[in-house]
């Protein structure tokens, strides 16, 4: 059984693709990468083949997160045949996303930090117009909710 979940933001240079490499690398160390089919893509179309912001790397990076294989890539209607958790970064994403899903979706289509354990905002703040300080908090921000996700997948799926 393979579970698969897309992390959704705006251009896809900052949030949904960390949320992509934290995920990824959690799902690695528990065992379960190869149970999951992990992706991240961006509501808007302006960053199509870039590679996630500078600052995004650099703060993942100094966590051991790589982020340099990824490349913006704009959501499409087909994710949501491809894809069992459609989780948007904050809730403009989230509009946008529930006014593209077709008809018949009987996947997950949520905010990303309903995930997260603790006390939490309920949007990813998009870092791209702050101070490096900001990519700091999306990273603490993302780990929470990866782990909170990791649990629910193991407990609603039987993952590992």
């Amino acid at each position: 059984m393979t579970v698969s979940i897309l992390f959704v933001c705006l251009g896809n240079i900052c949030r949904s693709p960390t949320a992509e490499a934290v995920f990824r690398q959690r799902a690695a160390a528990a065992g379960l990468l190869e149970q999951l089919r992990i992706d991240s893509a961006g509501t808007g179309d302006w960053h199509i083949g870039k590679a996630p912001d500078p600052r995004s790397g650099e703060a993942a990076g100094q966590r051991g997160y790589d982020l340099s294989a990824l490349r913006a890539r704009q959501v499409a209607t087909t994710d949501f045949h491809h894809f069992d958790y459609v989780l948007a970064m904050d809730h403009a994403n989230l509009h946008d996303l529930q006014a593209m899903r077709p008809d018949g979706f009987s996947g997950h289509l949520g905010l990303f930090m309903a995930f997260h354990p603790g006390p939490a905002p309920t949007e990813v703040p998009d870092p791209y117009y702050g101070g490096r300080d900001g990519f700091n908090t999306v990273l603490d921000l993302i780990e929470g909710a990866c782990d909170g996700l990791l649990a629910h997948l193991r407990r609603e799926h039987g993952l590992g």
